[in-house]
């Protein structure tokens, strides 16, 4: 269940947070090479020119380094801490490999601190185990799924999310992705079993603007309370509702299909809903 809280703080008042039972710290602290500095960029690109508007602050993270190629064939792993990271929705698992190897992957609901997980092409198929989809089991709940084989999972990685393994055939899988699309994959890409953890993330609710900013979110401005040269939404007597959503650069913002038409539709069997 989410987290409420008895408002004794304006803050607190429609505060909800997900539930962090599912975390289990370690006793030890994180190995160096497992930590990188973040610098900040908020919204730039390489010419320092904001691409990505109403992002900046926020608060001072270390970028954790999670492995989504799970490439260590064949040596077990015991789960030793399931760990909060603040660059991503989903949880994440630092795993001791019996080589004497420490890496963090993503965290599956139902990982356990004492659990033994690995890659390999063999039995058994439980959560946090990662394979190739060939040798999947047909109805299998998986994630942190490859698009190139060895390249590392992509697609499935945000908290309380999985895809299902439909079928198999001509070299390829057949995926239902999270949007409810049916794609294909080809079949020697890995994946990992089980649905992601922190599956409350999505019912969160920030409760006030100075938590915005701790998360690096700065304040939106709506297009109607602008002035025609800044919006096409803006002016107006009085209050106006701006009858065409659009961007500030006349892009629709409703139902307009804005995917490039150079992208390839041949491996996505079915259409999302």
């Amino acid at each position: 269940m989410p987290k409420t809280f008895r408002p004794v703080t304006p803050g607190q008042r429609k505060l909800v947070q997900p539930s962090q039972s599912e975390l289990a710290p370690s006793d030890k602290p994180t190995p160096k090479y497992l930590l990188e500095a973040k610098p900040k960029k908020s919204g730039r690109n390489h010419n320092g020119h904001i691409t990505c508007r109403h992002k900046g602050g926020g608060h001072k993270k270390m970028f954790r380094v999670i492995d989504f190629k799970r490439d260590k064939e064949n040596i077990p792993a015991t789960v030793a801490s399931i760990e909060y990271d603040p660059n991503r929705s989903a949880h994440i698992a630092l795993v001791n490999y019996h080589d004497g190897e420490k890496r963090f992957i993503l965290a599956p609901q139902g990982l356990k601190v004492g659990a033994t997980v690995s890659t390999s092409d063999e039995p058994p198929f439980q959560i946090g185990c990662c394979m190739k989809l060939k040798s999947m089991p047909l109805g299998s709940v998986i994630h942190n799924v490859e698009l190139k084989p060895g390249k590392g999972g992509q697609l499935v990685r945000s908290a309380g999310l999985s895809a299902q393994l439909l079928a198999r055939g001509n070299g390829y899988a057949t995926l239902r992705m999270p949007s409810g699309e049916v794609r294909l994959i080809n079949e020697n890409c890995r994946a990992t079993f089980g649905a992601l953890s922190n599956a409350e993330h999505n019912l969160r609710v920030i409760g006030k603007a100075g938590r915005s900013r701790w998360l690096g979110i700065r304040p939106t401005v709506r297009g109607v309370a602008m002035n025609p040269v800044d919006h096409p939404m803006g002016g107006g007597e009085g209050r106006s509702k701006g009858n065409i959503p659009q961007s500030p650069w006349a892009q629709f913002a409703k139902g307009y299909r804005t995917r490039s038409k150079k992208k390839t539709r041949k491996w996505v069997v079915k259409e999302r809903r």
